[in-house]
Order: C-alpha cells, then structure tokens, then sequence
C-alpha cells in the first residue's frame, strides 16, 4: 500500500513538473491538412517568381507570390509546399471504411494570411505576398486556401519553383570530437552514396588542403515514434554527412569546404568556411563560452509568426552572429527547434543557425521536445517531441555521447571542463546515466581546468518558475536529490539549465542554504553550486512565481543568453545578455587559486589519516 502511494505521489509530481509545456503550439499544428478539400477556381489565380532560385550559387531567396481570389475572405492563407507535386497516392485514408484518400497529406513548411501585405484584400481579392526560401533539396508551389486552417479548401496552386542545385551540401555545423584536437563538421545535401562521395577539404590558412572522408546517415518515416513526424509532418531529411578533422593543432585558424565527388568525376562545392581549433587542455588564455536553451526557430519573412511561438529566436541568433569574433564555442542545452514532429523545421533551423555553428562548435543537449514520446524509453512519458523520439536531433548533429540514444556527454575547451548531462532519460542515483555524471566530475584534473560546469536541460537544481513553486521544492521533481551531493563533493562552479523560458540566478548553493552572502563577487573556497536558468532564448517566456525564494539572485522576464569569460586559471567572468540589444544585465566574477579548489569544504572532503 505504501508503494502504491510513493508511485501516486511520484506520477503527480511529473504532471505538475509538465503542466507548462502546452503554454505555445506548432503552428504547423494548427492547419488541419488532411480535411482539404479541392475546389480549384477557374478564376482564382496564384504565381510565384522567378522561378529558378540560386543562380549565383545562393541557398536563400526571396519570393514574390501574386495571387487573386474572386471569394476572398480574412481567413484565406497561402502555404508553400515542398515537394511541389501533391501525390495524394502516397497518403493513408482518411476514413478506413470508406477509404477515402485526402488530397494533400502533408502539411506546409510555411504558411502566412492572405491579407498579411494588402488590408484591401478582402474587399479586391487580389494581393501578394514575399516569401524567404532556403534550399531544401526539392522543388517548392504555393497553395491558396480558403476556409481557414481547420477547414481548408485549395482554390488556387502556383506554378513550381526550384534551386539550380536541391541537392547542394549545405548548413556545416561544427562539433567537437572526443579529443580536445577533434573538429567534427556535419552538413546536409541531397547526395546518397551511390551518387556522390562526401568529403571536407580542410588545412590550417595559408597551408596546403588535406581532404577528409565523411559517413553518410539518413533516416525514414518508419523510424518516427508518432504523429505527426510518421504522418503530416513527415518531410524527408536528405542525407546527413559527418567528417572528422583531427590532429588539429591548437589555437589555429582551418579552412574549410565541403564536396561531393560525382561518378562522373566532377565535384560539387560548398562555400569556403573557417574555424579556430581549439585550445590545449588547461592553457592559459582567453578563452569565451555561450549558453543557452530553449532557442527555436523563427522566420525571417514573418510565416508562421501569428502565433508568437519562438519570439525571441531571431533576436538572440542575431545578437550572436554580431558578436561571433567574441566567442570560442557554443552550447544549447536542449529544445533546438519546436519542430514537435513537423520534419521541415529542422532544416530550417540549421539553416537559422549557419552563421553560428559553422565558424564555432555548437554543441547541443537533448530537451523534452526533441526526445520525449510515450512508450519510446523516454523517462517521461509525453508527447512532445511530435512522434519524433529523438532521431532527428541525434541525426541532424554530432555529440561526443558513447551512445547517440544516451544523450549525455563530456567535453573540454581550455580551461573549461564541461558535463552534459540527459534530462530525459534516468539520472537518479543508482541509474547508468548517475554514474556517468560521477565519473566526469571526477575525471577532470582542476588545476589544468578549474572551471567546472554541469549542465542539463530540465531544471534540475534551482528555479522559481511558477509551476515548481507550486510543487513548493523550486525544481524538476526529484531533480537534485541525488545529484547535489555529487555536485559539492566535486565542487561544481555552475549548473546550468533550460526548460524554463526565462532567466535566474541563485546564490552558491547546498541544500537550500545559501554558503556565500556575496552577490557579483566570489573568491576563495568553493563552498557551492551556483545555479543558472537560461532558458529565455526564444520560446514564449515562462512566469515567475510572486514570492522571491532567499536564494533567488537575479529574475529576469525576458529573452537573453550568458556568456562565460576564462581570463586565466584564477579568473572567471559570468555575464546574462538580453537578446534584444546584446547589453549586459547580470554579471558576476569569481577569482580563486588551486589551493582553494583543494580546500575541504562540507561533504566535499578527501579523506586523510593521522598517520605520519
């Protein structure tokens, strides 16, 4: 009877700890696509131009669409299509009994209102409308509707438009390997193996090019746990290529290009690229780290936007890319891109993020709405990856994880130490993922690289958001209760999260005690864990509870990023920036020796002996 209540209490405390995720919707969701109905109009009309994209080798247009309704209406919406070509063939029915086929059975990868540039439209029924394409290794059509998104009926289908080259290696994201002189670069394109062999061609600036062979991956419709990423929001991925430059020497800038080598001898090219590999484990240098969860994707032509799902993303992609020259590496600790099962938007979001990913690594964590699916081994049994289960983000980027399912990962850079920890599967005590978490606090050598930081994409440590004050323990339920232990015998500087789309800072913390009254300075002993929310990057922002908890530093309601500063091995830098104007609005130093980190502090002691 006992554990009939633990299990009682244990479920209730998830669904709480979830009751926040329905707070935004996919728009891509709310078009009801298989309930179209077709009634082409003889005189409505919808074109789109021109009609050949990336003739001076581009992998983003803009569009003009022009269309004409002789029933408009403030509902009509036009959405682009990619395959151009409806097949209604390749959809299941609708109705088993009746097996009636829909005629469109996947939904749009963009969508705007008809009367989004023309408030006439209604009253003339003509309008046009600018669109922003990038290459997604198919042709694209533009569809006018009526009726809505939940009753939709086509009126209208342009003529098709494609890109020189749909098949173009594009979108490079840069990783580190599992060695400190490994750089991973993966990328996308449209070459299978048996029609082109993918390959980098790289060397340090100045110097001789070297080329490096790449592994091919892809996957199918049949690999997806659900809907809708098995049904309508199913868009094939391409192929996904991974090539690993290593022996890199440290602190060198590489060039960089990507290639497919035809069978006819030819070779297909991608634009010149350039990184900085990284620093030897423990040097002394700058060294400039950026973190951050919970970013999304937006459009840069204002589709899909109706709905306010990822506000701020653009606003932090850019703040980024201005100050690229400033930053050494990137992490985004989980919920990439809300794709939620719609397969498109991953291509659009590494699209978003190219700048970024391909100049620095951009290493990743896995978040609810990548991983979680009912009955798929995630540990909470949710929808909200969409049916995705996690394929596509284990797919679409590298991770130095052991086991690409297992999410969970160390790194190093410099004078950084970093451990990557799987909030969607088990990390209790007891469980392969704790032990994991123990062995990469412990393996790291302090006095090479003293910064030690966790990080996972749940809030497993501290958070005032208003759901967990609800729970009344400010976190994940069960989220610290093994892990603090580890993170102060290991003497963790700071923890870092998402999940919640906002930012806070607490106090250097052990067991809901504050260990240090100080605020924007820290020296000497590491009495504690400072733990960090920031997961305001772009999605709709997360409400703070009215009560302040005495350990809650800073709250801020707004979209920003943080940004790590190593000066040496005894100076540290934490800044929050709003992702609106790049402004710093919270920061903090620490400045400490080695003999500090050595020092015994609360259940973070060496053992010693009275023997000489």
């Amino acid at each position: 009877m006992v554990w009939f209540w633990v299990l009682v209490l244990f479920t209730a405390n998830l669904k709480l700890g979830l009751a926040h995720i329905h707070g935004g919707e996919q728009p891509l969701a709310k078009i009801n696509i298989l309930q179209t109905t077709v009634a082409l109009h003889e005189s409505a009309s919808i074109s789109a131009e021109p009609v050949l994209l990336g003739l001076k080798g581009e992998d983003t247009e803009w569009i003009t669409v022009n269309f004409g309704n002789p029933k408009p209406s403030l509902d009509d919406w036009v959405g682009v299509f990619s395959p151009a070509k409806f097949d209604p063939s390749a959809c299941p029915p609708v109705n088993e009994r009746k097996k009636q086929l829909p005629y469109i059975c996947s939904a749009p990868i963009k969508y705007k209102y008809a009367n989004e540039s023309s408030s006439s439209y209604a009253k003339t029924g003509t309008a046009s409308l600018r669109f922003q394409l990038i290459n997604q290794r198919a042709d694209f059509s533009f569809a006018l509707f009526s009726g809505g998104l939940s009753d939709p009926i086509l009126v209208a289908i342009s003529n098709p438009i494609s890109f020189t080259n749909p098949k173009a290696p594009l979108y490079p994201r840069l990783a580190q390997g599992k060695s400190w002189n490994e750089m991973t670069v993966t990328w996308t394109s449209g070459y299978d193996i048996d029609e082109a062999v993918p390959f980098v061609e790289w060397g340090r600036k100045g110097d001789l090019q070297v080329r490096s062979p790449a592994g091919t991956l892809t996957f199918k419709q049949n690999s997806m746990c659900g809907s809708p990423a098995s049904t309508v929001g199913w868009r094939d991925p391409g192929f996904i290529h991974t090539s690993f430059l290593k022996d890199l020497w440290p602190n060198f800038v590489y060039m960089y290009r990507i290639g497919h080598l035809l069978y006819n001898g030819s070779v297909v090219w991608s634009k010149t690229y350039s990184f900085k590999s990284s620093p030897y484990p423990g040097q002394n240098s700058l060294q400039r780290v950026v973190i951050f969860g919970d970013m999304g994707k937006a459009e840069r032509d204002g589709s899909n936007e109706y709905s306010d799902y990822q506000p701020g993303s653009l606003n932090t992609t850019d703040q980024l890319i201005r100050d690229l020259d400033n930053i050494d590496i990137v992490f985004h600790i989980g919920d990439l891109t809300y794709s939620n099962g719609y397969i498109s938007q991953w291509d659009q979001f590494t699209a978003q993020v190219e700048p970024i990913a391909s100049t620095v690594p951009y290493m990743i964590a896995s978040g609810n709405h990548e991983r979680d699916w009912p009955n798929s081994g995630s540990f909470y049994d949710t929808p909200d990856s969409g049916g995705e289960c996690g394929v596509p983000a284990e797919t679409m980027f590298y991770y130095p994880a052991e086991n690409k399912a297992k999410f969970w990962y160390s790194t190093d850079y410099g004078l950084f130490h970093f451990c990557i920890a799987d909030s969607e599967h088990d990390w209790r005590e007891g469980s392969e993922q704790y032990r994991f978490i123990e062995q990469c606090l412990a393996s790291v050598d302090r006095h090479r690289q003293p910064w030690l930081i966790f990080s996972a994409h749940r809030v497993l440590g501290y958070s005032s958001n208003d759901w967990y004050s609800q729970e009344g323990a400010y976190e994940e339920p069960m989220g610290r209760d093994g892990l603090q232990k580890l993170w102060q015998k290991y003497k963790v500087d700071i923890a870092f999260y998402g999940h919640v789309h906002n930012y806070e800072r607490s106090c250097p913390i052990y067991q809901n005690q504050c260990v240090n009254k100080e605020k924007n300075h820290y020296s000497g002993t590491v009495n504690g864990t400072i733990h960090v929310v920031v997961g305001g990057a772009g999605s709709h922002l997360s409400k703070f509870s009215q009560l302040i908890p005495y350990w809650s530093i800073y709250r801020d309601y707004d979209f920003g990023f943080v940004k790590l500063t190593a000066f040496n091995q005894s100076s540290l830098l934490f800044e929050y920036k709003k992702s609106r104007d790049g402004k710093v609005y919270d920061s903090f130093t620490i400045s400490r020796d080695y003999k500090d980190v050595l020092a015994c502090v609360h259940d973070g002691c060496e053992p010693t002996t009275l023997a000489s």
